[in-house]
Parts: structure tokens; C-alpha cells; sequence
């Protein structure tokens, strides 16, 4: 073998090896990220507790009146929005709040594979939307928001505006979502949802003792903090080797495919 020839495998072999080490560098920075992120909002977690039971006074939910359920509410007591077909052999159960990074960082990560496999009817998620990190950090943006995203269940649109309140999710301690006119601005980028009604769901508060119902039902689940996921009842979001697609094939091993 001639010595350019030799020199050219080498090369070869060279170019390989640093795409391997890219690889397994942009997958350690994925993961670092969703893990710092999550410190952040579990450390909210007991804070969330003792600021709400100190402020609420018991009475909050009495002064909003009766929860209202949006349209299609599934899960007990009607406190998840469903996503996929309701016969999915996997069901992905996801507790998050819009103003937590570690949701986000989630979100970044698993959001096409998500949608994936809904899609192709493996695959049906229930979200959860809880206040943490107004109870932590204070504000109100967190359940603004859930109120919000719950407004465009009711049209039917929550998918799309889902992604884009994490899309354009502030700085945790920027409480922008606690401005209605945001979320009503931000509605505008999901097609059909900015109507009137929306805006008065939005405005007048309509799910917020909804949303308050279901932080209650979290903060009593024995949960540790923003995002919990969890797939056919295990928790794979504390599962740190668990990648998309780890868990696409998990699901796609259950729907036998």
C-alpha cells in the first residue's frame, strides 16, 4: 500500500473518531442541560408548598369559583389535557409548568419524537400544567399561562400552543407570562386560535381554578419537581441514560412494531 494511500485511511479514521466525540459531546451537553435545569426547579418544589399554603388564605379557589374543565379533559378528575388516540397502547403522562427551564429543556429534546409517535398512534400523552415556579419565584405566569393553554384546548388548539408558550418562554425569574395581552399576542402564531373567545377564556381566568385543582393534585402526588414524565406509569424522566431514542423504541416496543 502506497504511503497516500495509507495516509488517506488514516485520515479517514481520524475524521470518524471526531465525529463520534462530536456526537458524544452534543449528547452530554443535552443532557447536562435537562439535568441543570431540573436543580432549578426542583429546589422550587418545597418553596412552592409553604408560599402557597401561606398566601392562599384557603379561600382562592371560593373566590374564582367552581373549576371548569377545558374541552376534553381526560385523566382523574378531568385534571390532564389528552393528546393522541385514547386507545395508544403507551400513555406518556407529563407534569409541567410553562415558566420551568428543566420543561423547556424537555420539551427541546423529546418534542418531535413526542409528536412522532401520537401521530402514528403508539402514543397518547396526558399534560399536567402546574403553577411550581410562581409559588417559587412569585408572579403569576405560570398559571396565566396553564389558563391560557387550556383556552386553546377549548378551540382545540393546544398542541400548537403548547409549543409555542415554550417556544417563547421568558427568563424564570421574567414573570412576561402573567400578561394576558402576551398570551393573547403569542396566540396569534397558532392558526385560528386568536378569536374572541379565546380572548375572553383568557382574560376573564376561566380555567384558573382548574389549574389550581391540578398543582393541588401534583404537590399531593409525591412528586419532585418539574418536569415529572412518565411513561406507562415509570418515571423516565429521573432515568439519565434515557435518550429519544431509547424512548421511542420503548414505545414502539409496546405497540409491537
Amino acid at each position: 500500500m502506497s504511503e497516500k494511500n495509507r495516509e488517506g485511511k488514516r485520515s479517514a479514521r481520524q475524521r470518524l473518531a471526531m465525529e463520534r466525540e462530536k456526537q458524544k459531546a452534543a449528547e452530554k451537553r443535552r443532557r447536562a442541560l435537562i439535568v441543570g435545569a431540573a436543580v432549578v426547579c426542583v429546589l422550587g418544589l418545597a418553596a412552592v408548598i409553604g408560599v402557597v399554603a401561606a398566601n392562599s388564605g384557603g379561600d382562592t379557589s371560593d373566590a374564582e369559583g367552581p373549576a371548569v374543565a377545558p374541552s376534553g379533559a381526560g385523566g382523574e378528575k378531568k385534571l390532564a389535557i389528552p393528546v393522541g388516540r385514547a386507545d395508544a397502547p403507551s400513555t406518556l403522562v407529563v407534569y409541567e409548568d410553562f415558566r420551568c427551564p428543566a420543561c423547556k429543556a424537555f420539551e427541546t429534546a423529546y418534542r418531535s419524537t413526542i409528536e412522532e409517535l401520537t401521530e402514528a398512534g403508539s402514543l397518547k400523552a396526558e399534560y399536567h400544567l402546574v403553577t411550581l415556579i410562581d409559588g417559587n419565584l412569585g408572579g403569576s405566569g405560570s398559571l396565566r399561562s396553564a389558563n391560557a393553554a387550556a383556552c386553546a384546548q377549548d378551540a382545540g388548539k393546544f398542541p400548537g400552543y403548547h409549543n409555542v408558550l415554550f417556544d417563547n418562554q421568558p427568563e424564570e425569574a421574567d414573570d412576561a407570562f402573567a400578561d394576558n395581552k402576551k398570551l393573547i399576542d403569542l396566540a396569534g402564531e397558532v392558526e385560528g386560535l386568536d378569536t374572541a373567545a379565546f380572548r375572553t377564556c383568557v382574560d376573564e381566568g376561566t380555567h384558573d381554578s382548574w389549574v389550581r385543582d391540578a398543582d393541588e393534585a401534583f404537590r399531593g402526588g409525591g412528586f419532585s419537581g418539574t418536569p415529572t414524565v412518565l411513561l406507562n406509569g415509570k418515571n423516565i424522566y429521573e432515568d439519565r441514560s434515557m435518550t429519544p431514542a431509547k424512548f421511542q423504541q420503548m414505545v414502539e416496543a409496546q405497540a409491537g412494531r
